[in-house]
């Protein structure tokens, strides 16, 4: 997969949110927004999604969990996918020989 489709595919994953996202919780995830309802006392409980689902964004990028998986799956990295471009678009590089798979032989 590109770059392109990447971007193709996260545009038509936010289309298909609507404007109010229902979620269904289990007993254990019930019992954890609970706590978190009571002891962060936000304005609501949509708030404590909001900020779970950022904290998860930001670790999945600052482990470099993101890259592993756009890299797996699109082959290109979170930065690449922020710019526009891929790498070796940006830098004019030519892609490194694939080396059969011994790239770490010595």
């Amino acid at each position: 997969m590109t770059l392109d489709e990447l971007s193709e595919d996260i545009e038509s994953a936010y289309s298909d949110f609507d404007s109010e996202l229902s979620v269904s919780l289990d007993r254990e995830t019930r019992n954890e927004l609970a706590v978190l309802q009571t002891v962060l006392d936000p304005d609501d409980s949509d708030e404590l999604v909001r900020r779970a689902i950022h904290m998860l964004f930001q670790t999945t990028v600052d482990t470099g969990s993101m890259d592993f998986h756009l890299r797996r799956g699109y082959d290109v990295t979170y930065d690449e996918y922020l710019s526009g471009m891929t790498f070796e678009e940006m830098t004019g590089a030519p892609q490194p020989p694939d080396n059969d798979g011994r790239r770490y032989q010595f």
